[in-house]
């Protein structure tokens, strides 16, 4: 099964499964399709992965996030006049993570040849009838891509003409990016002609990227327009694989990704909800939803003061967040009426420890972003939603021997700055980072830190055995539907296609990640379908509320059914996410 943010990817993988590829082999080449499609990340992004083993029986967390360039303080910044890094442009910047994450997974868990793998991706690269959802996006980003020249060389084809940007269906060629993946392919090839084995023979690829003639363009390209990428950056940079976190929820044993990522956000909240009987309240009830919606309240607040990159201190109190003793003590502040005022815990006694940062999370509202509106956000028009709302995109596979993968890859967005004459769009993380402690001090901007970013695939066992893969696009929305969807399946027998099409809430207490990091406390979306007696009740709560006609967010997911021995798949009917199987 094979599943991802378009139907072309989605070929991408369902060939590479025909061809005799592992669910590893196929993720790897979704992933470089649908960069190459330019799906909401290109190839200078990011990758975050939770692998599956069945050959030990453990889920493998895969962290390929960039970081922070050589020269990146809050100084450098401060005298920019910049509250935070910038959105776009070099300056947003961490160092590419995917190529580096894709050609780890496979060397470490594919059976196929770099070559395999990317064949999709490079005969796009040659050039491929271009999606309306891209072509337009770029047409609408075309002030800003001119800005970068590599950009524009590559954007904008049609340059001085009413339109610009490629029409929808024509065919999109990406010179300088095939040279690219054709560098990495031929070198793989040159190892394995000396006698390297296939895994040797991606890692020299590997080593071509960030140590070779690859990072030296790289570089160069960045630094003419103004980033500060040295070739030391991109050489000391290394893909880690990690231990994941986990929680139990009822039997089931739910895995994310480390604190570096939002992840943890969805477990702290089940912990939460393990509290309440969310069953007998009914599928988006009020109860329900002013119970879900303050659970997530609480876990974000504490991601929004506690989480960063655990390579570098302070050391997040990971043990006492994910507590079950602490998660009973933050339930009992869910109230009948929401409280816009919940913040940050103190998980530090429930590890045994006092807390270092008790000051700071008394001054912390004093330079929280705080925009308390009269009225609500008022639809996806809205600049504090694009920026909440920031695009990825998700990679779901699994095969007849037990592979899993989940996969949230992202960064190098349009309008993104491209590379030199690489072809590589590069991240727009840098914004995550915070530059004032009193925010977050584990999250404080630092050369080679990776920031907290949004991007959190996730995947379920019970009983020792894959139950759930899933995953979502959407910023700091992703957690929240994730959670939803888990919660459809689990507590409301929903089928995994019911789950990922099910209307789901979207809460805004929680601190952007993106752009001025904004809060807007009480705002909710519903889906329109919510009935008034639903919506009256929320509205004497204490709830902003406004509405959308699908509001599950792009989810995609594979539940195993262990009693048939089949996949069920699962692709909501939010964007252009697509699935195949056989």
């Amino acid at each position: 099964m094979a599943i991802t943010g378009k139907p072309l990817g989605a070929t991408a993988g369902a060939t590479t499964f025909a061809k005799g590829g592992n669910a590893v082999d196929a993720a790897c080449a979704m992933l470089g399709a649908v960069c190459t499609m330019w799906d909401v990340l290109s190839w200078g992004g990011e990758t975050q992965a939770l692998i599956y083993n069945p050959n030990t029986g453990k889920v493998i967390a895969i962290n390929a996030m960039g970081y922070a360039p050589t020269g990146a303080t809050p100084e450098f910044f401060r005298e920019k006049d910049m509250n935070y890094p910038p959105e776009f442009g070099p300056l947003a910047a961490t160092t590419p993570g995917t190529p580096g994450g894709l050609m780890t997974m496979l060397a470490e868990y594919g059976t196929m040849s770099l070559a395999e793998v990317l064949a999709p991706a490079m005969e796009m690269a040659k050039g491929y009838p271009i999606e309306a959802q891209a072509a337009n996006s770029i047409e609408a980003q075309k002030r800003r891509i001119k800005e970068w020249p590599y950009s524009k060389k590559v954007f904008l084809p049609h340059l001085g003409e009413e339109r610009e940007a490629p029409y929808p269906g024509e065919v999109f060629v990406q010179e300088d990016l095939y040279q690219t993946l054709f560098k990495l392919v031929e070198t793989e090839k040159q190892a394995l002609a000396d006698g390297k084995s296939r895994k040797e023979a991606i890692y020299a690829a590997y080593e071509r990227f960030y140590k070779g003639d690859i990072a030296k363009e790289i570089v160069r390209g960045t630094r003419e327009q103004g980033g500060l990428f040295t070739e030391q950056d991109l050489a000391n940079w290394k893909v880690k694989i990690e231990e994941p976190l986990s929680i139990n929820y009822k039997g089931i044993d739910v895995y994310k990704l480390q604190e570096w990522t939002q992840g943890p956000a969805l477990l702290q909240s089940l912990n939460i909800l393990e509290n309440f009987d969310l069953k007998s309240m009914g599928y988006n009830s009020a109860n329900y939803i002013n119970t879900v919606y303050q659970a997530m309240s609480l876990a974000f607040s504490d991601r929004d003061f506690y989480y960063g990159d655990p390579d570098f201190g302070p050391k997040s109190p990971m043990k006492g967040l994910l507590s079950k003793a602490y998660a009973k003590e933050r339930a009992k502040l869910i109230t009948e009426n929401n409280d816009p005022k919940i913040g940050p815990g103190d998980p530090y006694p429930f590890q045994g420890e006092s807390n270092p940062f008790i000051n700071l999370l008394k001054s912390r509202n004093d330079v929280l972003a705080y925009d308390r509106p009269e009225l609500p956000i008022q639809g996806l028009d809205d600049p504090f939603l694009e920026h909440f709302l920031k695009g990825t995109t998700t990679i779901q596979a699994a095969d007849e021997e037990g592979w899993v993968v989940s996969i949230t890859p992202s960064g190098g967005w349009i309008p993104a700055v491209i590379a030199g004459n690489t072809g590589v769009g590069l991240s727009q993380r840098m914004q995550s980072f915070v530059l004032d402690e009193k925010l977050n001090p584990f999250n404080v901007l630092e050369p080679n830190k990776r920031p907290r970013v949004t991007l959190t695939p996730s995947m379920a066992l019970k009983d020792g055995k894959p139950f759930l893969s899933f995953a979502v696009q959407g910023g700091d929305t992703q957690d929240q539907d994730l959670l939803q969807m888990f919660l459809n399946i689990v507590e409301f027998d929903m089928t995994v296609q019911e789950a990922a099409e099910a209307a789901n809430i979207h809460s805004y207490q929680m601190q952007s990640s993106f752009g001025a990091h904004e809060i807007k406390p009480g705002s909710i979306t519903l889906n329109t379908e919510v009935p008034s007696w639903v919506r009256n009740n929320l509205k004497k709560r204490g709830y902003k509320m406004d509405f959308q006609n699908r509001t599950s967010g792009p989810l995609n997911a594979i539940w195993f059914d262990w009693k048939h021995g089949t996949f069920w798949g699962g692709s909501s009917n939010h964007g252009e996410d697509y699935g195949i199987a056989w």
